[in-house]
């Protein structure tokens, strides 16, 4: 099961400044080896409330390998360029079980619901 990196970067100035263009310029090779990708990165289009800044969207093949990535002594290396130059909000989802559906979401909450009155 794919497990997904969504960062909420905001960057001081609105540009990178050198130690966050040297993080940029290391980043990708600590990623490859646990099969990490982009699949998006940059500004958003707000259509519902307010999301100053911008977005980097990741895929890792599953928790372990984005646990490890984000562990590994490379990654750990670099990081402290992200955290002294970048306001950020980095978390991990995993993807949803094949036959997923929000409506047998909401029917789950409904019978846990009734169980528990």
């Amino acid at each position: 099961m794919s497990t997904y990196l969504i960062g909420h970067l905001r960057i001081p100035g609105g540009v990178p400044n050198e130690e966050g263009l040297s993080y940029l310029e290391q980043v990708e090779a600590t990623v490859a080896p646990y099969g990490g990708k982009w699949l998006a990165q940059g500004d958003v289009d707000v259509i519902e409330g307010a999301w100053p800044g911008s977005l980097v969207l990741m895929e890792f093949p599953d928790r372990a390998a984005a646990d490890a990535w984000y562990n590994s002594p490379e990654y750990q290396a670099i990081l402290p360029l992200r955290l002294n130059n970048v306001i950020a909000d980095v978390i991990l989802v995993d993807s949803l079980p094949d036959g997923f559906t929000v409506r047998g979401f909401a029917q789950q909450i409904r019978a846990s619901r009734t169980s528990h009155s």
